[in-house]
């Protein structure tokens, strides 16, 4: 993987450019589809490290080392990433930090048929995540509605995130519960090592955190993040400004 730097302590942009994990990353993410970034997360960065950040330990987003439960990445977004991949560069001390892995065609069939004709209905909204409002102020916005499963019955697609989907009505939240519950029955602790590549298909799987406590020592556990997007609308094309970042919320909200 090349050599590294200290794990950083704050967000350090560009402090792996040229770093062979790029051309690794890029290659994947660009089988699978298109590496993507997004203007209003990172400034549009196409690689995120991800490490615990002094001072942000109870955030939920990738600077925490709170436990971050079961979510869909970019919940919120019309053209959420197909594929996500995560690197590991470093692991924890204690070498105990994992990535939580659940399936929605794992978990579906332990939901009733009522639980599951409810998280079709369009009747939910997601909250923007944290990462895409650092620089604003006032309430999250939020997305929706929209219906948390969809897709045909066999091979089931899911919109997720159990920090910031919420129900319109009590049946609705309910089955929200049934599902992250049917979620954590069914999910796989992955222990990263240095080197190890997990992708997931972000429609499918969603992911999450243990806790772990950081040492802010250099030596912190530290992943590297990229997006594969199969391709992005032509409408969607004409208004980025770099050719593999997807435009700002304010400029896309309301046309998908």
């Amino acid at each position: 993987m090349g050599e590294l730097p200290k794990t950083p302590q704050a967000h350090e942009a560009h402090i792996l450019d040229g770093h062979p994990t790029n051309g690794t990353l890029m290659l994947v993410a660009d089988l699978l589809g298109s590496l993507t970034g997004y203007q209003d997360e990172k400034s549009g960065a196409l690689f995120h490290d991800v490490h615990p950040v002094r001072g942000e330990e109870a955030r939920i987003e990738n600077s925490g080392s709170v436990a971050f439960d079961f979510h869909t990445e970019n919940v919120h977004h019309p053209l959420r990433p197909d594929y996500l991949g995560l690197l590991c560069l470093r692991q924890d001390h204690e070498q105990i930090a994992a990535t939580r892995v659940s399936s929605v065609r794992d978990a579906l069939p332990l939901l009733t048929d009522d639980e599951v004709a409810e998280l079709r209905k369009p009747q939910f909204h997601s909250l923007y995540p944290t990462s895409f409002t650092r620089n604003t102020t006032g309430p999250r916005p939020s997305a929706g509605p929209h219906p948390v499963i969809f897709g045909p019955a066999d091979r089931p697609f899911m919109r997720f995130n159990s920090h910031n989907t919420q129900g319109d009505h009590p049946q609705a939240r309910a089955a929200l519960r049934s599902l992250a519950t049917a979620l954590e029955r069914v999910c796989r602790n992955l222990v990263l090592a240095p080197g190890d590549l997990v992708v997931l298909d972000n429609h499918v799987v969603v992911h999450g955190r243990t806790a772990f406590t950081p040492r802010y020592d250099g030596q912190d556990r530290w992943l590297r993040r990229f997006y594969s997007l199969r391709s992005a609308p032509l409408w969607a094309q004409r208004m980025m400004r770099h050719p593999r970042v997807l435009p700002a919320m304010t400029e896309i909200r309301g046309v998908v």
